[in-house]
């Protein structure tokens, strides 16, 4: 049940002064950026390499190592680097390491001719995947941390503060790469990709200057809390020696996120809980897989889409993330899910407009601009819903499984967007009404749990 005290607007608006919410902003930029390199960039670079839809979708699949992060989020939460954690901590250990494994990634697309070594490419942009999807782990529980369990309303004004980071990293990133690549092909350059991902490995290095600033909590709690439940398994063993305590280690870092879930939840709540999570946000991934194609497939160059889709995309997205996180505080996260839901399908026919209209700079406007929107509300509403569900004892663990669930949805369904846009013989006004349909299954598990849900408020 959801309890609040009413505020006016403007003290409502007050808590996004809080020192805590930049570094939440930075936090978020970091994870939203390598989204840039293997989403858009790489979907561009390919197809101006002339490669099929089909092919570019099917790409899409390395954002699947997303879906399996929980995996070894468990590692993630327990395992410190010795002496990165002794210098920077425990979950800035990790950012950095990750960061460090994108930018050599970087580095290596710069020297490939796509063309010839489409599989080499491909496995580059996996690893880079792996790295952030593994970074995003400890980014995630870490702007957690930032917030106290029950500052419900500090924890939704985090979550738009987080959006809104991982959008400017996504956004504005996609702004360098498109108007970078666009500049150096007019000069006449056949590796202006290639010079373009030298550029964003930069903002990689300047990430990690920033991430200096955001402070770690003492984690004595968490790793003694940790500890107890190792312990308790070690018990229930009987005799104490290395094997089993080596079982009762494993158990507790893998096992224990997973039985706390449930335990509080109850069986039935927690599978629709996931349920929800893993159909929520479907249909809006087939439309981002193929946007940049489609745009370009109806006469847009890569400076419009740079300026409509990325700019101006990302202004909007600022706006209404934070007056999404304003209306999450004041109606409550579950009305927020339910509004940000219904947004998401109306919105996606305007793509179906500007496919049936043709090229039109107003329309492309208007549909990224009410796109923008209603994904700007869906995420700050997806985010803190999954905030308030996880146990602190294994912040990023039970975060990365409930956001990977999501993530699973997103993207190994999503890999078929480009073949349903084949199938459908380049029909996308078609295309953009199916994914408006999509949303309809995950508001239906929503509304079969909404009086039912437990969360940290």
């Amino acid at each position: 049940m959801e309890l609040y005290k009413k505020h006016s607007l403007s003290e409502t608006f007050k808590v996004y002064f809080d020192s805590r919410m930049i570094k939440i902003l930075l936090l978020g930029a970091i994870s939203g950026f390598p989204w840039v390199v293997i989403g858009s960039s790489l979907s561009l670079w390919l197809q101006e390499e002339g490669l099929s839809r089909s092919t570019i979708g099917w790409a899409g699949l390395i954002f699947a190592v997303y879906a399996f992060n929980y995996l070894w989020a468990p590692i993630i939460d327990k395992i410190r680097i010795p002496w990165l954690t002794r210098k920077l901590g425990h979950r800035r250990g990790w950012i950095i390491t990750m960061q460090a494994i994108i930018l050599i990634c970087l580095l290596s697309w710069s020297f490939i001719n796509p063309t010839a070594n489409l599989a080499l490419v491909i496995g580059i942009g996996l690893i880079i995947a792996a790295a952030s999807a593994t970074q995003d782990i400890t980014v995630d529980a870490l702007r957690i941390e930032q917030i106290g369990e029950h500052e419900g309303k500090s924890m939704q004004a985090g979550a738009a503060m987080a959006v809104v980071g991982w959008w400017t990293g996504y956004k504005l990133g996609g702004v360098v790469s498109l108007n970078s690549a666009e500049f150096f092909q007019k000069l006449g350059l056949d590796n202006y990709w290639q010079i373009t991902f030298l550029i964003l490995g930069t903002i990689i290095i300047f990430c990690n200057i920033g991430l200096m600033f955001v402070k770690e909590i003492n984690s004595n709690k968490r790793i003694e809390s940790q500890k107890q439940t190792d312990k308790l398994i070690e018990d229930k063993l009987g005799h104490s020696n290395i094997i089993t305590k080596i079982i009762a280690w494993l158990t507790g870092t893998v096992i224990g996120p997973i039985i706390s879930f449930f335990k509080r939840n109850g069986f039935n709540i927690a599978i629709a809980i996931l349920s929800f999570i893993f159909l929520f946000k479907i249909g809006e991934a087939f439309l981002g897989r193929m946007s940049v194609i489609f745009y370009k497939e109806i006469g847009f160059t890569k400076s419009d889409i740079a300026i409509y889709s990325k700019g101006l995309g990302w202004l909007t997205t600022v706006i209404f993330t934070l007056l999404g996180g304003l209306f999450a505080i004041r109606s409550g996260v579950i009305n927020a899910m339910f509004i940000s839901g219904i947004l998401m399908a109306s919105t996606n026919l305007l793509f179906s407009l500007l496919a049936w209209s043709g090229k039109s700079e107003l329309l492309f406007a208007i549909a990224v601009i009410f796109d923008d929107m209603a994904a700007a509300f869906a995420t700050v509403a997806f985010v803190a819903f999954i905030s308030m569900l996880v146990d602190r004892t294994y912040t990023a663990t039970q975060y990365a499984l409930l956001a990977s669930i999501g993530t699973a949805g997103r993207t190994t369904l999503a890999a078929s967007s480009g073949a349903l846009v084949d199938w459908l013989n380049g029909d996308w006004g078609i295309f953009f009404i199916i994914t408006a349909i999509m949303v309809i299954p995950s508001l239906i598990f929503l509304y079969m749990i909404k009086d039912k849900l437990r969360l940290n408020d």
